[in-house]
């Protein structure tokens, strides 16, 4: 009883000192981002300006935005397929249960690395380098989403049964067999899961790279906005709106019959 008692008061004081620490964290973020609860209600009638000139959208611009929201899943789409086209071997590479620790701790520290970089700087990047246009925004989506897939893959791969894994290699399958029949049939499901979700982001994510001139319908978005065209620019937020609702739901679909 003496251990059991002794065991749960060292849980009872981490816990105290986690929950402290983070209530210590969380005043000094309030503190140094200079929240104001009373500046944020007397924004309240800007707010309901700014959104009563979207009361009005114009539809004359339906074909261009149809025309640029279809560039934009475009770019979402292949950026996502190039993506998951490397991250798939590099989250492989960065599994720890199936390379030794000299290849997948570098693989690991090279996916954080990519991860590391905002969006917006790698499509302004790209944009320099390649020029205006959808082809710098499918590159900084596929580069992007390379950090996140491989950690998301690598995780998945590392939570594999093992007993299933020595049972296939039992059956003297070779390694790539194993590795195969083993290794991804158990992830698939997951892995197929999470490239979904990673579309929708990307999806999200394309519809500002026009801002930097990455192609899409951003480029219309801050068009319209800076000349104060909210009519047009209220079109644009309800087509958004409406593809971003229909990828949501088809996702959701696929994965209930996948996983």
């Amino acid at each position: 009883m003496s251990i059991l008692r002794e065991q749960w008061k060292q849980r009872l004081t981490f816990q105290f000192v986690i929950c402290g620490g983070i209530g210590i964290l969380l005043a000094w973020s309030i503190t140094k981002s200079q929240f104001n609860l009373k500046a944020l209600l007397s924004a309240g009638p800007r707010f309901l300006e700014f959104f009563s000139r979207l009361t009005n959208p114009s539809w004359s611009v339906s074909e261009l935005i149809i025309h640029s929201m279809v560039e934009t899943l475009l770019i979402a789409f292949a950026g996502t397929f190039f993506a998951v086209v490397l991250s798939l071997p590099l989250g492989f590479l960065a599994a720890s249960n199936i390379t030794p620790k000299w290849v997948y701790y570098p693989v690991k520290l090279f996916l954080g690395f990519l991860r590391s970089i905002p969006l917006i700087v790698v499509a302004i990047i790209f944009v320099i380098a390649v020029g205006l246009g959808p082809f710098p925004g499918v590159l900084a989506v596929a580069f992007h989403s390379i950090g996140m897939l491989g950690k998301f893959y690598a995780e998945e791969f590392e939570t594999a049964n093992r007993g299933i894994i020595n049972a296939v290699q039992g059956t003297g399958a070779t390694w790539p067999q194993t590795i195969r029949f083993g290794l991804f049939s158990q992830c698939i499901p997951q892995v197929i899961s999470f490239t979904l979700y990673r579309f929708e982001m990307n999806f999200r994510d394309a519809t500002v790279l026009g801002l930097v001139g990455a192609g899409g319908i951003g480029y219309y978005i801050q068009l319209y906005v800076r000349s104060f065209q909210y009519d047009k620019v209220a079109v644009l937020l309800l087509v958004i709106i409406a593809v971003v609702t229909l990828i949501d739901l088809l996702t959701f679909w696929i994965r209930k019959r996948i996983v």
